[in-house]
């Protein structure tokens, strides 16, 4: 699974930066958050309750943030295990460039899941994907708006 998106928002980068490192703001902005804890300066862990299709289920994820170079880019190692519902890997390259007064927050994401994630179909797993981003992103604009 590949995907990749772009947002606009009405802050300077820095802002934006220390947002995105913020884990208040970050269990505010995901759906279903339960728990976002920052475990050090480089390593974040979350509980998340999602449903993709047809399979709801509460989700551990662990976040390694490598190459950070502040308040530009990172990249983000994520893994996350569903129990049952199974579990998935993945890489996301996240930039912030300013313009216009505002910042460009660009991201591109590879990754993979197994188990049941697996059997529902890539189609469904790319829509909750992209959903789950615009879901994340409009609430984290909206702090600017």
């Amino acid at each position: 699974m590949e995907q990749s998106g772009k947002y606009c928002i009405s802050a300077s980068r820095i802002d934006v930066w220390n947002a995105l490192n913020d884990a208040d703001v970050l269990r505010s902005c995901i759906d279903g958050a339960e728990v976002v804890d920052r475990i050090d300066e480089s390593r974040f862990a979350a509980k998340i309750t999602a449903k993709i299709g047809p399979v709801k289920a509460k989700f551990e994820a662990d976040i390694l943030m490598e190459d950070v170079v502040p308040p530009c880019s990172y990249v983000l190692n994520v893994s996350v295990k569903g129990g049952p519902a199974g579990f998935g890997q993945g890489r996301a390259s996240v930039v912030l460039t300013e313009k216009d007064g505002g910042t460009v927050l660009t991201y591109e994401v590879q990754g993979n899941v197994g188990g049941k994630l697996a059997q529902i179909g890539s189609r469904l797993i790319v829509a909750a994907g992209r959903k789950f981003a615009d879901g994340f992103f409009g609430k984290f604009s909206v702090r600017w708006s």
